[in-house]
């Protein structure tokens, strides 16, 4: 049973290690390699946008911070997103939640206002719509993930429970199948008994 839980949960470091990596040369390869090509199209902004270099930092911090630093961060993107919502805050609120290594990461909520904010792309820069593309795809394969690791739990437990049934069904059928034949042992020895006494008187007769 160990040895199952330990398989489960390496499973599920390994999918999301993968997911991650592939999310993270993704980013890469937009703001370091195709987008170089494209400047003038990166460079048309919506007024008040924050710059993808600005989210990209927040994200890093967040990974690599400290728990109180994480805190802070996502108390300040959320206050944001509730206080003042909009394209922008809402996919800073997002991106938070959708970056693993901190408490309140929630892949399932990300992608869903991650999929909200890529409604209206008119709102967002095409840098910002790179960053919520990616971030919903890693997202939705992480949730993926989970539902398996959580579907072989939920399979090892039944498959558990049902040997622990089986087990318990054996050893109450071997206990009763003992009682009966310490029943048939006593009868047996009460039937020696009074033939034994039966001899003894006849021989006392005689």
């Amino acid at each position: 049973m160990r040895n199952r839980h330990l398989t489960i949960r390496h499973i599920a470091a390994t999918a999301l290690t993968v997911l991650l990596l592939t999310g993270c040369a993704q980013t890469r390869d937009f703001f370091t390699g195709s987008s170089r090509s494209d400047t003038s199209d990166s460079n048309v902004g919506i007024l008040g946008a924050p710059e993808a270099e600005h989210y990209l930092a927040e994200l890093q911090r967040l990974a690599v911070g400290d728990p109180a630093t994480q805190a802070e961060i996502f108390a300040d993107a959320q206050s944001g997103a509730q206080l003042t919502p909009g394209s922008q805050t809402n996919l800073r609120y997002a991106l938070v939640l959708a970056t693993p290594g901190h408490s309140e990461f929630d892949p399932g909520s990300a992608a869903s206002m991650l999929r909200e904010i890529l409604a209206r792309t008119e709102l967002l820069t095409p840098a910002e719509i790179a960053l919520a593309t990616i971030h919903l795809k890693t997202a939705e394969q992480i949730v993926v993930a989970q539902a398996e690791v959580q579907r072989l739990r939920s399979a090892t437990s039944r498959a558990a429970q049902n040997q622990e049934n089986s087990t318990n069904q054996r050893l109450a059928s071997v206990e009763a199948e003992n009682r009966r034949l310490l029943r048939e042992l006593q009868e047996a020895e009460q039937k020696l008994e009074a033939i034994t006494s039966i001899e003894r008187s006849i021989r006392e007769q005689e």
